[in-house]
């Protein structure tokens, strides 16, 4: 049976397509943990689950000497420890106030040379960045990091794979407050974290409008005392990561 011309070519383009179509569902199949209900409960350890008398708080996108030592001030005035998961190309950029963040008592993590989005296999791109980050935090900051959060939350084959050749664990967050949206206020932050939070839970902020909208960090830095008190009077301890007890899976 012969086929008509124009077909034969749709099948030719299709079967031409196939090995791309294979390798590119490899590469972002694993950035579905980006939805909050199926990481929770197949990836616990992922989401961040801890133990339960603790929330850890963190903090992404810094550092930046336009906001971030506000939010250290804050939390010296809080009595609290953070996580904050810096981007590398900042850390070089900002070297004391990295060294500042650390000597305060804060555990520095790792977001990624730069805040980009991986839509395209870049196995090497994403090594070579991971390695680099990792060194700048390891001299600039005093001691080598445990974490790796991708930027925007999107965990792909090539990250994972440079995360853990880089001795990083990947973690995302069980709760967020959308403080990186021009709408966003004290009030709308307190509230969301306040639906979202329980024990065991780890919660994500920003200390800085990098990548967002201009000013929005104002939003979670306000919203701080309240999102302690309200862990405090709930019974809940909050630090870093490095004390979450962060479950296995």
């Amino acid at each position: 049976m012969s086929f008509p011309p124009r077909l034969c070519r749709a099948r030719q383009t299709a079967v031409a397509l196939a090995p791309l179509a294979a390798v590119t569902a490899a590469h972002i199949g694993p950035a579905l943990t980006w939805l909050p209900g199926p990481r929770l409960r197949l990836f616990p350890g992922l989401a961040g689950v801890g133990r339960p008398d603790h929330v850890a708080l963190t903090f992404d996108d810094g550092p930046d000497p336009g906001s971030t030592p506000r939010f250290l001030d804050a939390l010296d005035d809080l009595g609290v420890r953070a996580t904050f998961f810096v981007l590398g190309e900042s850390v070089v950029r900002h070297p004391a106030l990295t060294r500042e963040t650390a000597e305060r008592g804060h555990e520095l993590a790792v977001h990624g040379w730069t805040h980009d989005r991986p839509w395209l296999p870049a196995a090497a791109r994403e090594r070579a960045g991971l390695v680099r980050a990792v060194r700048a935090v390891c001299e600039i900051g005093g001691r080598r990091p445990q974490w790796y959060r991708p930027p925007y939350g999107i965990l792909t084959t090539a990250r994972w794979a440079a995360a853990r050749g880089s001795g990083l664990r990947p973690v995302l967050w069980t709760a967020w407050a959308r403080d990186w949206s021009a709408a966003a206020t004290p009030e709308s932050v307190r509230a969301l974290v306040g639906a979202g939070l329980r024990g065991g839970g780890t919660l994500l902020l920003h200390d800085s409008d990098r990548v967002s909208a201009p000013d929005c960090w104002r939003a979670a830095l306000g919203a701080l005392p309240a999102i302690v008190g309200g862990c405090r009077a709930a019974g809940l301890a909050v630090g870093p990561l490095a004390e979450h007890g962060t479950a296995v899976g």
